[in-house]
C-alpha cells in the first residue's frame, strides 16, 4: 500500500470566531483580554476577525489566558448533515406510514422523525407511550388526529403540539389525503431500522 501524503486545507484557516466565542462565553471584553495578554485591543480585534495571523507564541498566550486547548482551534465543527433521500427508514409500529430518522443514530439528546402518512394511517388502536421526557409533533401538510384516553386533538398543517413523555396516546390520519409530520423526541428513544 502506498502512503498518501497529507494535503493542505483548501480554504483559509479560521480561528478568530472560536477565540471570540470563548472570550464572550467567559464574559471578557476585548480590552480585558488585551490587558491580560499584553496585546493591543486592535490586534486582538483583528485576530478575532481573522484579518491577521498571530504567531504561535501569541496564539499560545491567547489560549492560556482563555483556558482554551490550542488544539481545539483546529478541530472540525461537530455537525452531520442527513439528506432526506439518504435518511434511514425506521419503524415505530404505525401502519400505512413511511418514517425516516433525520438525526444521527449517535445523537442521544434528540430524535427527529419525518413521517409521511397515507390516508387511514395510524399508530394503532391501543394507546402507547414513548420513553422520553418530551415529545413534539408538528404537522407540515395535511392533518392528523392525536388521540388521548380522555379526548382527541385535531391538528392541521402548521399546528404543533407538545406533550410530556410517557403520556399514553396514539394517532390517526383521517383526512382522506396524505399528511406529512415531524416528531421530535427528547431525549432520543428507540431507533430501530427496517
Amino acid at each position: 500500500m502506498r502512503a498518501v501524503h497529507p494535503a493542505p486545507q483548501g480554504g483559509p484557516l479560521t480561528i478568530g470566531p472560536r477565540l471570540r466565542a470563548t472570550r464572550l462565553a467567559q464574559g471578557l471584553t476585548i480590552a480585558q483580554l488585551a490587558e491580560a495578554t499584553g496585546l493591543t485591543k486592535g490586534f486582538v480585534s483583528r485576530v478575532e476577525r481573522d484579518e491577521t495571523s498571530p504567531s504561535v507564541a501569541t496564539l499560545l498566550t491567547l489560549c492560556q489566558v482563555l483556558s482554551l486547548p490550542i488544539g481545539s482551534l483546529f478541530e472540525a465543527p461537530e455537525h452531520e448533515v442527513i439528506r432526506l433521500d439518504e435518511a434511514p427508514h425506521i419503524n415505530f409500529g404505525g401502519s400505512l406510514v413511511e418514517e425516516r430518522l433525520l438525526t444521527p443514530r449517535s445523537e442521544a439528546g434528540i430524535q427527529l422523525l419525518r413521517s409521511v402518512l397515507d390516508p387511514g394511517a395510524s399508530g394503532g388502536d391501543d394507546f402507547y407511550t414513548i420513553t422520553c421526557e418530551l415529545e413534539v409533533l408538528h404537522v407540515l401538510s395535511g392533518g392528523i388526529t392525536l388521540r388521548f384516553p380522555q379526548h382527541d386533538v385535531e391538528l392541521a398543517a402548521g399546528d404543533t403540539v407538545t406533550l410530556k413523555g410517557r403520556e399514553p396516546h396514539t394517532w390517526v390520519n383521517a383526512t382522506g389525503g396524505r399528511s406529512e409530520v415531524l416528531w421530535a423526541i427528547v431525549p432520543a428513544a428507540w431507533s430501530g431500522s427496517r
